[in-house]
């Protein structure tokens, strides 16, 4: 496997990763929830915990730097066989349900140069106009990454920069025409008649969707060129998203009542840059949307791929995602993302679902992985007797476990029944290995837990 990606190529990863199609939403989606008050309490939890899990990530690449693919080795290594396969399954899910919402979001984005009210053509991206569309899209990136990852991760590189334009200009104009008093006027969301710790729980889910990807870097850390460059282009592109993501959220509350913004439609940005400098900020704010998403889609479509080969060389998956073509790019791990991406395709235009029911999906199959990676520098703490390190493990164990609780019975019982399948691949996977290390008690615990839950789980849901 080639080392070939450089600190400015990892960091850009991870940024466009994370930078996507939920920060041109963000001032509707926070607006609907949550009061200037509960957003900044709700951010303040959000950036201490997604900068000790960014910690956490750092440190372990320091620390196990012969643990490459990040978080699915770590919960393997840390916790057993099951427990790893657990991570790299709900990794994977995410990805793919991430990757559907990407190309969903960007038929929408074009809808507004194509549609109008008596001529319905991409509408919320779930026409079977975007269908054909996002198919194409899908099969080309297909086709650039089967070119190998570091001709994507060039790309990737022009396209964060590029995205980078649109926010930065809506940052400018929104500091400009803030109006203190529109912020000030219902500062602890009494008009929600929701008490506001409850309003900091409802944030919670969206603040996680605008940081998943911070592990990219960690996911393709093999092909790093240098390794300590993983946990530093971690740091530097979180850091960055943290910064954007709060100004574009309480900047937005300066130029518009809360309750005025959350009904506006989504790309909620468009409407406000309309606001700000007239009808080219709709155009503005829909390209930036558009060339954004491609480049998060380019970059979730890497790391979506790189899951399951990873997962097959540590014998979590079966062998038949253990391959690299000619240009050193997972193929196998490839074919499978993107058919489950396009049956997921199939799926959303048959349901009529749309972006904010994806969101939901993706954020709540990474809550277990990112646990798991704070839990497993605690392990690692432990045994190293390394109070510091301890310290940094348990913020971010408290984190994930807040976000576990956060997101709601509905969200749990949906990843129950999502990581239920799992178990089949599970055990095909072990049934390839001809030397076989036996299951710990807790693990076939775990397992038959997760298969008898989602019984009733499933049930629940469908009623």
């Amino acid at each position: 496997m080639k080392n070939t990606l450089s600190l400015t190529a990892l960091t850009a990863l991870v940024l466009s990763s994370m930078v996507g199609a939920g920060v041109f939403s963000l001032p509707q989606n926070m607006a609907e929830v949550a009061s200037p008050m509960a957003l900044i309490i709700g951010w303040c939890i959000t950036g201490v915990g997604i900068l000790f899990l960014a910690f956490s990530l750092l440190l372990l690449s320091r620390i196990r730097p012969d643990l490459d693919g990040g978080i699915f080795t770590y919960a393997k290594v840390g916790f057993g066989e099951f427990v790893g396969f657990c991570s790299a399954w709900g990794y994977w899910l995410c990805a793919v349900v991430a990757n559907v919402s990407y190309l969903v979001i960007v038929f929408a984005a074009i809808s507004f140069f194509t549609d109008t009210p008596d001529n319905i053509i991409f509408g919320d991206g779930n026409t079977w106009q975007a269908l054909i569309g996002e198919s194409i899209l899908l099969w080309f990136v297909h086709y650039l990454v089967l070119q190998g990852v570091q001709t994507a991760a060039g790309i990737n590189k022009l396209a964060t920069m590029a995205k980078l334009v649109p926010l930065g200009l809506f940052i400018v104009l929104a500091f400009i025409a803030f109006k203190l008093d529109i912020f000030n006027a219902d500062f602890s969301g009494i008009e929600l008649g929701v008490p506001v710790w409850q309003q900091v729980k409802d944030t919670m889910l969206i603040t996680l969707w605008v940081f998943i990807g911070i592990e990219g870097a960690v996911v393709v850390s093999a092909r790093a060129r240098n390794r300590r460059d993983v946990g530093l282009a971690t740091v530097f592109a979180v850091c960055s998203a943290l910064i954007i993501y709060i100004l574009v959220t309480l900047l937005s509350l300066g130029l518009m009542s809360q309750a005025e913004l959350a009904d506006i439609k989504n790309p909620s940005m468009a409407t406000l840059m309309v606001n700000l400098i007239g009808t080219s900020g709709n155009i503005i704010i829909a390209a930036g949307l558009i060339i954004s998403v491609c480049g998060a889609y380019l970059s979730w479509t890497i790391m979506a791929a790189e899951v399951p080969y990873i997962a097959a060389q540590y014998k979590s998956f079966p062998k038949i995602f253990n391959k690299l073509n000619a240009n050193d790019a997972p193929s196998s791990s490839l074919w499978l993302t993107n058919s489950a991406v396009q049956l997921s395709l199939v799926l959303i235009w048959l349901s009529g679902s749309n972006y904010n029911t994806l969101l939901t999906i993706a954020s709540e199959m990474i809550l277990v992985p990112y646990f798991l990676v704070g839990a497993f520098l605690m392990k690692v703490a432990f045994e190293r007797h390394n109070k510091p390190l301890l310290a940094v493990g348990l913020v971010a164990s408290v984190y994930g476990l807040w976000l576990l609780y956060a997101s709601g019975l509905i969200n749990l019982l949906l990843s129950v029944v999502l990581y239920a399948p799992g178990i089949l691949v599970f055990l095909y996977a072990r049934s390839q290995q001809t030397a076989k290390s036996p299951l710990k008690l807790v693990e076939k615990v775990a397992a038959f837990a997760i298969a008898i839950t989602s019984i009733p789980a499933l049930y629940y849901l469908m009623a």
